[in-house]
């Protein structure tokens, strides 16, 4: 009798998420595509390539950053489904309390993350890719060009009818390392050199200091000047190379587990990919705490009142979403270690939930 009720709870909960997520995925199919159709509407694609795009970027934005907040109001629903049909009742003639209940379908969710992190994630985070790399050769602005490869930094810059082009060792923190700045003319000559051992490019006007400035005149001759200081204006700064060349979402949990050595050497900071691997180590215990969270607002709440239960989910996904936010940005700002950053709201839900399991226990 015990196994057809859990199979009972596993199979229904799980419809319910189900049906959430393809809820999830086809408001965020219809919402993406009218920004893809908007990038694409002076060019001669037809409607097919924006679809396919929105195919590939909603997978990982669902099953990865809002599967929390998925999660909850699902079990939020089925909590409430059983409950209003009395099957919690039911339920504890057969020797089920209402803790039993909660934990099944908590480790549900917490099995549910496992399957995300090893089969899901390493094809939505392909998709990701394949996403940034279609719409990269679409776009506009060929005046302002970046790669990073195993040749360093490449910046392309056209201002004033000069192209510049910046060439450097690797990203370090906020630096350039081993800078070379080089200036070229419309004729296709070369005006100047920077070279200099690194630049601070926290912000769009680059601190460079102690530099060498090679002066090409039009025969040839080079005249050098040694500087201790001089700023020079990009279009770039850190965070636009980092959001533009270190999408941590092209990479799977898998990959940053096994080749986060590489990564590093690449130009990865190594704060940036142990936070993004303890994000998803947490992604199943969250899961399974949204879950909890969910059934304890549920079964303590006597209203019956379904736009109560719908304005509490609401509230507590945007409380939830903000608090994580905040912790993040402490981490980034260097106030607490990016790491224990993704735990704190972990722990705050967790003593949430222990309090309100206790209630639950005593009913």
């Amino acid at each position: 009798m015990n196994n057809k009720l859990n199979n009972y709870l596993i199979i229904n909960y799980t419809k319910v998420l189900f049906n959430a997520i393809l809820l999830s995925f086809c408001l965020g199919l219809i919402l993406n595509l009218f920004e893809e159709v908007e990038f694409f509407k002076n060019t001669e694609e037809s409607l097919l390539l924006p679809v396919i795009l929105t195919l590939s970027y909603i997978p990982n934005l669902i099953f990865v950053n809002l599967m929390p907040f998925i999660v909850f109001c699902s079990a939020m629903w089925f909590f409430i489904t059983i409950k209003h049909n009395n099957e919690l009742l039911t339920l504890k003639v057969f020797g089920y309390s209402n803790a039993k209940v909660i934990t099944l379908i908590g480790l549900i969710s917490f099995i549910w993350g496992l399957l995300i992190l090893i089969l899901i994630n390493p094809i939505t985070s392909d998709m990701v890719k394949f996403y940034e790399k279609t719409k990269s050769n679409y776009s506009k602005d060929t005046d302002h060009l970046v790669t990073i490869n195993r040749n360093g930094v490449w910046i392309k810059e056209r201002k004033n009818n000069d192209l510049y082009i910046v060439n450097a060792d690797r990203l370090e923190n906020n630096f350039l390392m081993d800078v070379s700045i080089n200036i070229i003319s419309e004729d296709i000559l070369i005006k100047k050199r920077i070279e200099a051992e690194k630049a601070n490019i926290l912000l769009n006007n680059w601190d460079i200091k102690n530099l060498k400035i090679f002066n090409f005149d039009k025969t040839g001759n080079v005249e050098i000047e040694n500087k201790d200081h001089i700023e020079f204006i990009s279009f770039y700064n850190v965070e636009k190379l980092n959001s533009l060349f270190k999408n941590l979402d092209t990479i799977s949990f898998i990959e940053l587990l096994t080749k986060s050595e590489n990564l590093i050497i690449r130009g990865y900071e190594k704060s940036t990919i142990s936070e993004k691997i303890n994000s998803f180590f947490a992604l199943p215990f969250f899961l399974a705490l949204m879950t909890i969270l969910a059934a304890i607002f549920t079964i303590n709440n006597r209203n019956s009142n379904n736009i109560n239960y719908l304005m509490i989910a609401v509230l507590t996904c945007a409380v939830i979403y903000y608090m994580k936010d905040l912790s993040v940005a402490l981490g980034k700002s260097d106030r607490i270690s990016p790491e224990i950053s993704i735990w704190i709201p972990i722990i705050i839900i967790s003593l949430i939930n222990s309090i309100g399991l206790l209630q639950i226990n005593e009913k």
